[in-house]
């Protein structure tokens, strides 16, 4: 969304920066670490850590900076009040009893994706025998490179050539395990194999051990609204299984929901 420059409020703009300097990286920053990941002087910084823990948004000691549970709000908000995770989360219930797999749903976000929505099979947990195959810290809200994962691969390919092209120029792909594509050609032809097959395969590229499968969720205009996936074994993920166990589930969940997108 674009607006006038008279609309736009600077000093928001700034402050959002600062909140945002704060991930699993840098989870504390002082005032000259978040003026170098902002983008903006280290008097400004300093002014916007400060009104930011005045308000309770940020914590501190000794010069340090790290957010509180208040941030929490912003996405207990839009859990409660958006729409698509609210549509989404029953198929993923049913879809997770069902086969005792891990189940999201995804958007995409600069070069993140960004669960919405996510259910856990009882099998999944590794209870009674079953193989662990819950990948760490996935849980709603996270965010995942877009460029290491089966969503993010999916989302990409739901774009046109065009701007997937933009979004790649001249981006560095950081390496997430020995697994992880680094090459822009690699991801190319694997973003333009998901394009193509409209499924996505990604294998140990974000965390060793975590094997997953995409599909596209659509609404009845066509329009990509976001990815739905199964994390689970490699077994499972054999062509010649996949083909006619779990994609053909993820497929049928896909138009199921379509009409509710």
């Amino acid at each position: 969304m674009t607006i006038n420059k008279t609309d736009f409020i600077e000093g928001m703009a700034k402050g959002m920066a600062v909140l945002e300097s704060f991930d699993t990286e840098r989870q504390r920053l002082n005032a000259t670490l978040a003026a170098q990941r902002a983008g903006i002087t280290r008097a400004a910084a300093r002014r916007h850590l400060l009104t930011l823990a005045h308000l309770g948004y940020l914590e501190s000691e000794d010069g340090y900076y790290w957010l509180s549970p208040k941030v929490l709000r912003f996405s207990g908000s839009y859990l409660a009040s958006a729409r698509l995770p609210r549509v989404l989360q029953p198929t993923l219930n049913r879809l997770a009893a069902q086969t005792q797999q891990s189940f999201s749903s995804v958007v995409l976000d600069g070069d993140q994706v960004v669960i919405v929505a996510r259910s856990v099979g009882y099998g999944a947990q590794g209870s009674q025998g079953a193989a662990k195959v819950l990948a760490y810290g996935l849980h709603l809200g996270a965010r995942l490179p877009a460029h290491a994962t089966s969503t993010g691969r999916m989302l990409l390919g739901c774009m046109s050539r065009t701007n997937f092209a933009t979004w790649l120029k001249g981006r560095e792909l950081p390496r997430l395990t020995a697994h992880t594509v680094l090459d822009t050609k690699t991801l190319q032809s694997l973003v333009s194999t998901a394009r193509t097959q409209d499924w996505c395969v990604a294998s140990q590229e974000h965390e060793l051990g975590v094997f997953a499968l995409a599909v596209p969720l659509r609404n009845m205009q066509g329009k990509v609204v976001a990815a739905l996936n199964v994390v689970t074994t490699p077994e499972r993920l054999q062509p010649e299984v996949m083909q006619h166990d779990l994609l053909p589930l993820l497929q049928d969940a896909a138009r199921e929901l379509r009409p509710l997108l």
